[in-house]
């Protein structure tokens, strides 16, 4: 598995960002979807990652610079052919290596509380992610789950 800095054009990588969002319609009210679409993904503050196993695309996954000292976890999702292959631990672990070379004191992210999340859940907790408040421009709501790592 190869995990590469990611421009967003190819069709395979746009159709798996299609499907994130559409799950995350799927899974929550309108309103407390804040998964990110694929130009909010080219902003300039955000780093996207793909992991590849030669021309298959595993997943993916995005790290937001909040501030100096603190980024946030986006995008994270795992081609349905690539579940339970570990491919979110190495997107993750990828990650948040890309915020301790920035210096970043903290990693949050938001997420789902209901069952379909339960595995990101699941997922984040294995790496030391802790619930916590809202952060950003985050507002407290029933379908979110916040979360945050101390690097």
């Amino acid at each position: 598995m190869q995990i590469v800095l990611d421009d967003l054009k190819s069709a395979v990588v746009q159709a798996l960002l299609h499907d994130h969002l559409d799950s995350a319609y799927k899974n929550s009210p309108p309103d407390s979807v804040y998964a990110l679409d694929i130009t909010e993904l080219k902003n300039p503050d955000i780093c996207f990652w793909t992991i590849w196993e030669g021309d298959t695309l595993l997943g993916c996954g995005a790290l937001k610079e909040l501030s100096s000292s603190h980024g946030e976890i986006k995008s994270m999702r795992t081609a349905k052919i690539a579940l339970k292959r570990g491919v979110g631990s190495k997107v993750l672990r990828h990650i948040i290596e890309k915020a301790k070379i920035r210096g970043y004191k903290k990693l949050s992210l938001e997420t789902g509380s209901n069952e379909p999340y339960a595995p990101a859940r699941a997922l984040y907790s294995k790496f030391g992610f802790q619930d916590c408040g809202p952060f950003a421009d985050y507002k407290e709501g029933s379908f979110s789950r916040f979360m945050r790592l101390k690097l």
